[in-house]
């Protein structure tokens, strides 16, 4: 697995039109390389929200685990995955495992998005781990993706944000949170590229900040 960093902005009340005239701008040729799409996730953590804590309290070493998927948001979920968020101090890698298709729709329990995973082909281990821990946030946004004229750097724009609180047991999605105000940018690049970095953020006008749209579901909901 490689490494890399990932350098957030949480940037207020501007719109994303607003920041991507900033990124098409850049020195570093920034162009479009995928088509704009909603990202969404289902973030689990233990009961006593230890994945929360780590992240909170900035442990080295960390680790989150969540379901994601592209496209609309109740529907019959095809090419979903479930993945493990490793991070290691500053960079961070990703371990991915695909799952069977299931039905995301209202009424859906969190007992049965651990089945999803129990019945996919994931390795054992990580299994029992999903397994003791539950559905905590629900978080969907819409994500447009660039790249340096290079092919060292990339940057995603995240906006329309919606997080949603979820329950063990049936949930209705009505307890929900729509954030249409705040933009999210990632600059994203391999650990060799670290020192060419500083060049590319020192032409970005925003400031780096913890963001982690995981633990803002959390305070949202639970804090």
């Amino acid at each position: 697995m490689e490494y890399r960093y990932e350098r957030k902005m949480f940037i207020e009340n501007i719109s994303r039109k607003e920041v991507e005239i900033y990124v098409k701008n850049h020195p570093a040729f920034f162009r479009e390389i995928f088509y704009a799409r909603n990202i969404n996730n289902v973030y689990f953590d233990f009961i006593d929200l230890i994945n929360f804590q780590d992240n909170i309290i900035g442990n080295v070493d960390r680790l989150k685990y969540r379901i994601r998927w592209y496209g609309d948001l109740f529907t019959e979920i095809e090419n979903a995955r479930l993945e493990l968020k490793i991070k290691k101090g500053h960079v961070g890698t990703k371990k991915m495992f695909p799952l069977k298709n299931f039905k995301f729709c209202k009424g859906i329990s969190g007992s049965d998005l651990i089945k999803v995973i129990s019945n996919s082909s994931v390795d054992e281990l990580v299994k029992l781990k999903v397994e003791s821990q539950k559905p905590v946030v629900l978080n969907r946004y819409k994500r447009t993706y660039y790249e340096s004229l290079d092919k060292k750097f990339r940057i995603t724009i995240d906006d329309e944000q919606m997080f949603c609180k979820i329950n063990t047991f049936q949930n209705t999605f009505l307890n929900r949170i729509i954030d249409n105000d705040n933009v999210v940018l990632e600059l994203k690049y391999n650990k060799s590229h670290d020192l060419e970095a500083q060049s590319i953020l020192n032409k970005i006008p925003f400031r780096i900040s913890k963001s982690s749209k995981y633990s803002r579901g959390v305070e949202l909901f639970y804090v």
